[in-house]
């Protein structure tokens, strides 16, 4: 846009993540204006209750509104930043934001894992830029690098813990021996976790992460639907030792993997056991960590603090400089790339090892029943472990070589009938190796 004086800035939402962004923008604007090349300024402010007490925020209260409608649509903003989360009212904010023709920047990564499509159609329409890099992983720089330093590579494979809720309760069960329960109501307690931690601890945060991470990687549109989600509610206190016992840690991880002939995409979020040796093995606490595979570059790790009000508010402002140098330069930032178009792999189709754990009755030939079961599905065994449990049972733990996720299923369901398996324990993917 052209011209020498502000450029003007909405903001959709003042929570922790919007105060920290209105914060940074009046603290640092000095500095933003010789980095952008015009100042920026905070033109409004819609929130549901304009009139209430904001500590620690010293903006002139006259920015406040609830009319967040008009203050998108209003022809003199250049940016729009929204922080509001979920769908609606987000979705059709952003919409007349771009209609208008001003640039987005956007945490919201349900919204996007939703109908980023119909986003992104409408800024290719309007011209203008759609940005989100706080919407996976927080601070760390991770999506402009997927969308524009590894442009020229080819990703293989992208493996991440991408959620700190679940990432602190698994790291607290691993070093403490906690049970869920206790683990989780320890984070809540810290403010790692939500009082309804349902979207974490079921894993609907990582899906919609791993969707957008999907996206970007292989250029092919991926929605939440699309993937294959497990949560951390079921992982036991043995399941922990047990990953341990075989040198390995449980981590909650969100994956999208190109298949070997390059045609089609799996795309997954749920807990599974990784070797200690691995890099992810040592992201502990609330920190957030992705590893990217790529053809040339080979492997990559990104590491950091994934949520949180300032980490967060940093990505924010980071995307908001960029999208702000396009408008004092008049061009545009790169927008959606879909042109690989890949087919959506079932769960089915993915092949990985597993971690087996039955309660089976402690007499002989046990052993040999079960064996027959994982050959009659082609499944191959790796190693087995057997423990005393109890005067007449046992408990068998198996690990498989690789095999595919249908493969495995049916396998499970036929144990579940044998008489000498009392219960199926649990069951694991093992990643990583």
């Amino acid at each position: 846009m052209p011209g020498e004086g502000p450029l003007r800035v909405a903001l959709l939402g003042c929570g922790v993540v919007g105060t920290e962004v209105a914060r940074l923008l009046a603290a640092h604007g000095d500095d933003l204006a010789a980095r952008i090349g015009r100042p920026l300024e905070l033109a409004g402010i819609a929130v549901r209750r304009p009139g209430r007490a904001r500590t620690g925020l010293a903006v002139d209260p006259a920015l406040f509104t609830d009319d967040a409608e008009s203050l998108v649509a209003r022809d003199d903003i250049d940016v729009v930043v929204e922080v509001i989360g979920g769908i609606e009212p987000a979705r059709s904010l952003i919409l007349s934001a771009l209609e208008s023709g001003a640039s987005v920047v956007t945490a919201n990564k349900a919204l996007l894992a939703e109908d980023g499509a119909t986003l992104f159609t409408a800024a290719e329409k309007h011209g203008a830029d759609l940005y989100y890099e706080a919407a996976v992983a927080g601070a760390i720089p991770l999506l402009r690098p997927l969308r524009e330093s590894l442009a020229g590579d080819r990703v293989r494979r992208v493996l991440g813990i991408v959620n700190g809720t679940t990432n602190f309760v698994l790291t607290r069960m691993t070093e403490s021996g906690a049970g869920f329960a206790d683990a989780l109501e320890e984070a809540q307690a810290l403010g790692y976790a939500e009082a309804d931690p349902t979207a974490d601890v079921e894993g609907f945060d990582a899906a919609a992460k791993a969707a957008i991470l999907a996206a970007l990687a292989f250029h092919t549109r991926v929605t939440a639907s699309d993937v294959h989600r497990e949560g951390i509610t079921e992982v036991t206190a043995s399941d922990v030792a047990s990953a341990a016992a075989m040198g390995c840690i449980v981590k909650m991880l969100a994956i999208a993997e190109l298949s070997e002939d390059g045609t089609s995409v799996g795309v997954r979020a749920h807990p599974a056991m990784i070797p200690l040796t691995h890099p992810l093995a040592s992201v502990r606490e609330a920190f957030n960590a992705v590893f990217v595979e790529c053809e040339a570059a080979g492997e990559l790790m990104f590491y950091g603090r994934g949520a949180g009000g300032a980490p967060t508010a940093s990505a924010v402002l980071g995307d908001v400089v960029a999208v702000a140098r396009h408008k004092v330069s008049g061009g545009r930032g790169p927008g959606e790339s879909a042109y690989a178009d890949l087919r959506m792999r079932p769960m089915g189709e993915t092949t990985t090892r597993y971690h087996v754990s039955l309660d089976v009755a402690d007499r002989s030939g046990v052993l040999a029943q079960v064996a027959t079961v994982f050959a009659a599905n082609e499944v191959s065994i790796e190693t087995v472990r057997q423990e005393k449990h109890g005067s007449d049972d046992a408990v068998l733990v198996i690990v498989t070589h690789e095999a595919s996720d249908q493969a495995l299923s049916g396998t499970v369901e036929a144990l579940r009938g044998l008489d000498v398996v009392r219960r199926v324990l649990s069951v694991m993917r093992v990643e990583g190796r």
